[in-house]
């Protein structure tokens, strides 16, 4: 019986358009990966690997920067 009812509340929703009216959140990935990176690139550059460590930062960079783009998209939503 209560599965009934919860297929119908969420098959109304679904139909009313009201149903998700949260706004788009991420999870925070890309600073994760960023942070990542940026250990890479600087146990690289102690190490010697000038190649590897510019790389690395490059990405993390990249990271940052699209996790800031997606953390202001999601306050603005």
């Amino acid at each position: 019986m209560a599965t009934t009812t919860i297929a119908a509340s969420a098959e109304y929703q679904l139909l009313s358009g009201f149903g998700n009216l949260a706004p788009l959140q991420f999870s925070g990935d890309f600073l994760q990966w960023a942070v990542i990176f940026f250990i890479i690139a600087i146990v690289a550059a102690v190490l010697g690997a000038r190649g590897v460590a510019g790389i690395s930062m490059t990405v993390a960079k990249w990271f940052v920067i699209i996790f800031l783009v997606l953390a202001v998209i999601s306050l603005l939503l």
